[in-house]
């Protein structure tokens, strides 16, 4: 599918679900990762992740459209249009948008730490992604103080 393509079959979901007019661009972006589109509230345009189409199939990346068709409407219509806000959750219930975007295979799945601290006191481990000052800290199991066990790379 083509950016010509993604923008003709936006247009037409947002006449078909919405009622009114998709007047601004639709077009892929390679550069998502973990989510499936993206809504731009500066100058309204929408970015697709195309793992959306290539990983999965077109009734997937339809859904991941009226998502961000629902962020695109409310938004200019004045009304809640984040994720948390009830009007955003209604409509997109009533269209049969996503809530979320299925894992790709480009996305990071595991967490990276880089320091595993352990406790003198009580033996726990203790793995973090940034260093911390071991005399500012304590175990909250023990009130024991903490030792730099491994610096992974």
């Amino acid at each position: 599918m083509t950016n010509a393509e993604l923008q003709q079959l936006t247009e037409q979901l947002s006449l078909q679900h919405f009622q009114r007019p998709f007047k601004h661009q639709a077009v892929f972006n390679r550069r998502l990762r973990t989510t499936g589109g993206r809504y731009h509230l500066s100058d309204h345009h929408i970015d697709i992740n195309p793992l959306m189409l290539e990983e999965f199939n077109e009734a997937n990346l339809r859904q991941v459209i009226l998502h961000e068709l629902c962020h695109y409407h409310l938004q200019l219509a004045g009304a809640g249009y984040r994720h948390r806000d009830r009007d955003f959750k209604q409509l997109l219930q009533a269209v049969g948008g996503s809530r979320y975007a299925p894992p790709t295979s480009k996305a990071r799945h595991q967490h990276r730490f880089r320091y595993l601290y352990r406790c003198q006191g009580c033996g726990v481990l203790l793995p973090r992604q940034r260093r911390f000052n071991v005399r500012r800290y304590h175990c909250a199991r023990c009130g024991g103080r903490f030792r730099l066990e491994k610096e992974l790379k």
